[in-house]
């Protein structure tokens, strides 16, 4: 199968257009070809006149390590161009950085979650090429995810650098075919072209997302395996916890939890008896760990690892999102005044949780901390939610 960034380069025609125009990429560490040369060299190599890159979170080069860790601009030392931080002074592109080419090539890894700031970063992309009179053209690439959709919508009020709009958390689409959503969505009169993939199969053996023998690189710095885009969709709530993500491991955001005083396997025997259907696609299993940095520094922590991968791994049954607010149900139920709430400054935002900033609103916060919520009063709330997203994104879907 071909990414769109192997099309645009392989297929003279798609780069036409592109003739006497000037060019900027956003791109990451991930933004390569299938022979792993980064998206800009190989542009460079056939020609393409890019004038200007743009680095998102955890900048161009990916080397910022947490959230909120913001990178300058520069100059390329290779090439002489600016590049740009959308994750520094600003997060929306201003003018002068607009004013730096004509046609934007987004070709950004995503992880199939709408806290995962790229998503957001290309609606802002979006916005300023419409003002602006820009075009952009989204390089598609596999949403690792699958197409499965999970979570609750966000509520409106709530939006944020980690929430660009009323999706649910698991969103099922590739960039590509959010570009398309947003377009119609926000009435945006903007040029936008989609180079689309050649050969994906979403939901189908072996990769069921993630196409089979192709290189997985990170496109941030804890997103270290195509397990953990699996299982993101639900880990990623951690970080609105005081509970360890495995930041400071080798294996972040694989976790359900880990903690110091907390008894792995018996948080686990209450899952299973609270819902152990929700625990269905994958295999959990005890672990210890000591993180070097973040949460629980230097600390040796109980947790359970989510392994969604080998013969563990059921696609259409896993759901990750489920799994661990039945972690967060669980764990209250057992330590009825633990202080799981993480209360900071979460991606700048000041004056909410930010266990309800990532889920977009409190629900689920709240059912955590109802003792007569039960699974099923979740399982519908979130049902509804995810019913009315299908419906929003068919029109939009290029590969099912």
């Amino acid at each position: 199968m071909k990414f769109g960034i192997d099309r645009l380069i392989t297929e003279e025609e798609l780069r036409k257009p592109l003739e006497g125009k000037r060019v900027a990429l956003i791109a990451h560490p991930a933004s390569v070809t299938a022979n792993l040369d980064h998206s800009l060299d190989a542009l460079i190599d056939r020609g393409v006149s890019v004038s200007s890159a743009f680095g998102p979170q955890h900048g161009l080069k990916g080397d910022k390590q947490d959230n909120m860790v913001e990178t300058a601009d520069e100059t390329d030392p290779q090439y002489g161009i600016p590049v740009f931080s959308l994750y520094g002074e600003v997060r929306c592109p201003t003018g002068q950085m607009m004013s730096s080419a004509d046609v934007f090539l987004f070709d950004l890894q995503d992880l199939g979650c709408r806290i995962y700031t790229f998503v957001t970063t290309l609606l802002y992309l979006l916005e300023e090429a419409a003002k602006t009179g820009k075009s952009v053209w989204v390089l598609d690439r596999p949403n690792p995810a699958g197409g499965p959709v999970e979570g609750t919508l966000l509520v409106p009020g709530q939006e944020s650098f980690v929430g660009a709009g009323p999706m649910v958390m698991r969103h099922g689409l590739t960039m590509g075919e959010m570009a398309g959503w947003f377009v119609e969505h926000f009435k945006l009169d903007v040029d936008l072209q989609v180079i689309e993939m050649e050969g994906w199969k979403p939901g189908k053996a072996p990769g069921y997302g993630w196409p089979d023998g192709r290189v997985w690189i990170n496109p941030s710095p804890n997103a270290a395996t195509l397990n953990m885009a699996r299982a993101y969709a639900g880990t990623v709530m951690l970080e609105g916890t005081t509970l360890s993500e495995g930041r400071g491991t080798t294996r972040p955001l694989e976790v359900l939890f880990g903690a110091p005083d907390i008894d792995a396997k018996a948080v686990l025997a209450e899952m299973e008896r609270l819902a152990p259907v929700w625990l269905r696609g994958c295999a959990l299993r005890e672990c210890w760990f000591e993180p070097t940095f973040h949460k629980h520094a230097g600390t040796l922590c109980n947790g359970l690892m989510v392994h969604a991968e080998g013969k563990f791994y059921d696609h259409h049954a896993f759901q990750p999102w489920r799994l661990q607010a039945l972690a967060f149900k669980a764990i209250r139920s057992l330590y009825p005044d633990y202080p799981i709430w993480r209360d900071f400054p979460y991606e700048y935002e000041f004056d909410r949780l930010a266990i309800d900033v990532i889920n977009g609103g409190p629900a689920l916060r709240e059912w955590v901390e109802d003792k007569t919520a039960v699974p099923n009063d979740l399982d519908e709330l979130a049902a509804a939610d995810e019913a009315a997203w299908r419906e929003t994104i068919a029109p939009h879907l290029i590969y099912s």
